[in-house]
């Protein structure tokens, strides 16, 4: 927890979402983006990832919400274009304090971590695979019914917590329910999250129909 920054430059991308223990590409050409992660790759290689906040005035900038994701930028190339592709592995849950005022092109919050330290940890919650069967099994017809592709094998060889983000940012869930499960303070209750979520979707999944 001692070498996390207190400040985070912070990207605030619509429909998209990182879980701690999981890695996603990106593809950054934005000019104020290009210069934030020039910055990063220079020091710590740490940005925020923070979803904007649904509202219906178009506001410049937008609102956040008030819990991301750290990341650190694992894999970094950029295309003859002068794009950057990298990839994302997130590490923490943050929760917002407030912005700073800077000259860069992008933005920057202070941040704190405490709520969230448990996301650093190693140690196994205690939760089986065996709990998470019928979850599981739900949300494998749901992906399969959108069309979604998962190696269900594979992921079975992750462990429970890398697993259960995994699903969770890949989901075909809205990105109002994954911020919830973003949000959820432990895997447990993120593990309850997605089961009232996917009571919600169970008549699409199932193919039934309720009488008007």
């Amino acid at each position: 927890m001692k070498n996390l920054p207190k400040i985070l430059p912070i990207f605030p991308l619509s429909n998209f979402i990182i879980f701690p223990k999981t890695t996603v590409p990106l593809n950054i050409f934005e000019p104020r983006y290009i210069d934030m992660i020039n910055d990063s790759m220079k020091s710590n290689k740490l940005i925020g990832m923070i979803q904007p906040k649904k509202v219906n005035d178009d506001l410049t900038p937008p609102i956040l919400h008030n819990i991301g994701c750290l990341g650190k930028i694992t894999s970094f190339r950029e295309t003859e274009d002068k794009r950057y592709l990298i990839e994302l592995k997130g590490l923490i849950r943050f929760e917002v304090i407030k912005e700073i005022e800077s000259n860069k092109k992008y933005r920057e919050y202070s941040v704190d971590f405490k709520r969230f330290e448990d996301d650093l940890n190693d140690k196994k919650e205690q939760l089986k695979f065996s709990d998470l069967e019928l979850i599981f099994k739900d949300l494998k017809t749901l992906f399969e019914k959108r069309g979604f592709i998962i190696n269900w094998k594979e992921l079975e060889k992750q462990s429970l917590d890398e697993t259960i983000n995994a699903l969770a940012m890949a989901s075909p869930f809205s990105l109002e329910e994954k911020q919830v499960l973003l949000e959820a303070e432990n895997l447990n209750i993120r593990k309850n999250k997605i089961a009232e979520i996917l009571t919600t979707y169970t008549y699409d999944i199932f193919d039934n129909t309720t009488l008007q």
